[in-house]
């Protein structure tokens, strides 16, 4: 099992870099920032590349709405310069209250719009002359969408790598389907091991079954939360709120991808009284009804027992990179936590 730790969208990055290089000193695999509507990700990784060697980079995620194809792919090509081929591009769709509020664009056809900026990224990396008649990506553009003028152009560039890996961010079957089919790498959010096949296990399967081999295995990217000891149970408190957000806010009442996954997982009724809360204003109250027993399945959060217990079951549901989000606010406990981790996986 590979080790990755999250860097927050939230603030504090330049703090974090010193953690992130002392996590590469650790033996650490990669490192993803994360991409909402705070500070872009791409800058960030740029500056990452510059202050470590070896560690892995990669985006978690950016949404596949908010740059043209062409300019994820020739983003993913300038990352993987400058990091010298450590670049991991990590795509999903994000949801319409940032898409449509923030970028002020459709969220429309998701699944096909993945599929076809995943071509098209492949495409700019290797150098073929951009043509691309897609159902949602016509390139060149078509002269009665535009000028006619528009010619098929190649990156000019030499790319380090023509198959710069791709990971999805993905919850719903079906784009779990397609990631299991077209990406490199898989990333799913508040993953419980001992539920995963009942929820992922099907489309996992039937997407695997169209996977061309040259891919590879599919790399299970997980995230969780990281407090490891004797005395960290109030560090269960400091993971509910993101669970808090996600259930209750993230959407609008029946159109909450992560409220759903709480309610597959079991959870339904409590997911409805988040959600309930969250969207009436009452967020410190949404925040205290996250119960403990949903944060500690879908993190590893306690004694180091408990916590290579937890490593065990995610490996045995096909986890392949473990992606940590330490919970504390010293940077010297944080890399304590990841160190023990390290020496702990299975």
């Amino acid at each position: 099992m590979r080790t990755g730790i999250f860097l927050s969208y939230a603030g504090g990055f330049l703090e974090a870099v010193d953690e992130v290089v002392e996590c590469e000193k650790l033996g650490v695999d990669i490192a993803l920032v994360a991409e909402a509507y705070s500070y872009d990700a791409i800058s960030q990784l740029g500056f990452l590349a510059a202050r470590t060697s070896r560690i892995e980079l990669g985006t978690g995620v950016v949404p596949i709405y908010t740059r043209t194809p062409a300019l994820m792919a020739m983003t993913a090509a300038g990352l993987d310069y400058v990091s010298d081929g450590r670049f991991r591009l990590g795509l999903g769709t994000s949801g319409p209250q940032v898409v449509e509020g923030f970028h002020g664009v459709p969220f429309d056809a998701p699944l096909g719009r993945t599929r076809e900026v995943v071509e098209i990224c492949r495409q700019v990396w290797r150098r073929e002359r951009l043509s691309y008649d897609g159902k949602y990506y016509q390139l060149p553009l078509p002269s009665d969408k535009g000028t006619g003028l528009g010619k098929p152009l190649k990156l000019i560039n030499h790319p380090v790598r023509e198959r710069i890996p791709i990971t999805i961010a993905a919850l719903g079957p079906k784009n779990v389907e397609l990631t299991a089919e077209i990406a490199e790498g898989w990333q799913p959010v508040f993953f419980y091991p001992e539920k995963a096949d009942d929820v992922w296990g099907d489309a996992l399967r039937a997407g695997a079954s169209r996977r061309d081999p040259a891919l590879g295995p599919l790399d299970t990217m997980v995230s969780a939360s990281l407090a490891i000891g004797d005395d960290v149970d109030d560090r269960l408190a400091w993971a509910k709120p993101q669970l808090a957000l996600y259930i209750g806010g993230m959407g609008a009442r029946g159109k909450n991808f992560y409220h759903n996954l709480a309610t597959r997982y079991g959870f339904g009724e409590v997911a409805d009284h988040i959600q309930d809360l969250y969207l009436a204003g009452k967020k410190a109250e949404a925040i205290d009804a996250v119960p403990d027993e949903l944060v500690r399945q879908v993190s590893l959060v306690g004694p180091a027992g408990f916590v290579k217990e937890r490593l065990a079951a995610y490996a045995e549901a096909g986890v392949t990179t473990m992606l940590v989000h330490p919970l504390s606010g010293d940077r010297r406990e944080t890399v304590k936590f990841v160190e023990e981790l390290q020496n702990l996986l299975p």
